[in-house]
């Protein structure tokens, strides 16, 4: 009776991929067949495969696969955070389509940095990983995309609009945009603000603001206020309690994210100020917390788990020389998700856009919210 290194718990050599095919009584390319799932196999023929290696306690060597098929199985995924509920979805999609295919996922945050992502990008490469699913700060300027470009790994952008030449999975951020400027519109909003992360570190951002400044113009509103902030901002009630001081007479604000939104309401809750009735606010993702709270949050509703999912499928099918899956419209892969947080504008704040010309002083809107900050503060 033949032994081999690891029956009966002996361990007395590594197993290797010899081993495996004579204990299943096949050839060794049958046995690589299956376990990298890279041709056709009968069910018989797979089954003997893999209860050999699990009676032997085979691994497959990863150094050793790498330098015969030139591949490592590992793909680089970059993205900006995984605080934002919208990344971890999409990298959770990603994730499971390479999974199924037999490849592991190499995950990298970089906090809206476009140092850190270039540094990412580049560990990543000397890695070899054989794709990259990522997003950017800027698609039309990133070194890091550069890099990939020019080495031809293949890759799919993830939220950012492809530039020429580039896959991607995202929506139309400038039409989505345009399309909550007609939600205001709609409610009788004509000052209105924006509220983004700074647009160096988020290209998304920028274009959400773009759309949202023509939609304005095409509804006859005011072109709309601009508060940008760092991602780690912690003096967020200060900057918000400075923009709504410098713009009396706005009546909104549009988000580029939900995570932002939520955090808005929150400030402007303590700034002693009721949400939709002194303030609406509009965000940007539809992430599931915002049907949860009160209000409930209005807001561009998104896919981003598909979305991850058909930027893996597409980097696969790059890697595998098939036709890539079809990515979506990105004009037609985003919906407006009406919330509690939309408001039509009351009278007296209405009232309150017609005497803007008044000074300060006769505001009354700018008095009752600089009473209500003051009372806030002395709490």
């Amino acid at each position: 009776m033949e032994t081999f290194p690891y029956v009966g718990g002996i361990v007395r050599q590594p197993v290797t991929i010899k081993d495996v095919a004579h204990y299943a009584g096949c050839g060794v390319a049958s046995v690589s067949r299956v376990l990298n799932r890279s041709g056709p196999s009968s069910a018989g023929l797979r089954q003997r495969v893999l209860a050999a290696v699990d009676e032997l306690g085979f691994e497959f060597s990863e150094v050793g696969r790498a330098l015969q098929s030139n591949t490592t199985r590992t793909i680089g995924c970059v993205v900006p955070s995984l605080a934002n509920p919208v990344y971890a979805d999409a990298v959770q999609g990603a994730q499971e389509a390479f999974r199924m295919a037999g490849y592991q996922t190499l995950l990298v945050c970089t906090n809206y940095d476009p140092e850190i992502e270039m540094q990412a990008i580049r560990t990543l490469t000397a890695k070899q990983v054989d794709g990259f699913v990522l997003t950017v700060s800027d698609a039309r300027a990133s070194d890091g995309l550069k890099l990939i470009q020019s080495r031809e790994i293949p890759h799919c952008l993830l939220f950012n609009m492809a530039p020429d030449g580039e896959y991607s999975w995202s929506v139309d951020d400038c039409s989505a945009a345009m399309a909550v400027s007609d939600a205001f519109a709609e409610k009788g909003h004509r000052h209105v603000g924006f509220l983004a992360l700074k647009f160096k570190s988020s290209d998304r951002a920028r274009q959400r603001y773009e759309g949202f400044v023509e939609g304005s113009f095409r509804n006859g509103m005011i072109k709309p206020a601009l508060l940008e902030i760092e991602e780690d901002s912690q003096n967020l009630n200060d900057l918000i309690k400075e923009f709504l001081r410098t713009n009396p007479t706005m009546t909104g604000i549009f988000a580029s994210n939900d995570f932002l939104a939520l955090a808005a309401i929150r400030s402007i809750r303590s700034l002693g100020m009721n949400v939709p009735r002194d303030l609406s606010i509009v965000g940007f993702d539809g992430i599931e917390v915002g049907k949860m709270v009160e209000p409930s949050l209005a807001t561009i509703l998104t896919d981003p788990r598909m979305m991850g999912d058909g930027a893996a499928k597409t980097v696969l099918s790059i890697i595998n020389g098939t036709p890539p899956t079809d990515t979506p419209d990105p004009t037609q892969s985003y919906s407006f998700r009406a919330g509690g947080s939309l408001a039509p504008v009351t009278a007296e704040r209405a009232d309150d856009e017609k005497v803007a010309a008044f000074s300060s002083s006769n505001n009354p809107t700018k008095k009752n919210a600089k009473s209500n900050w003051r009372d806030q503060n002395e709490i």
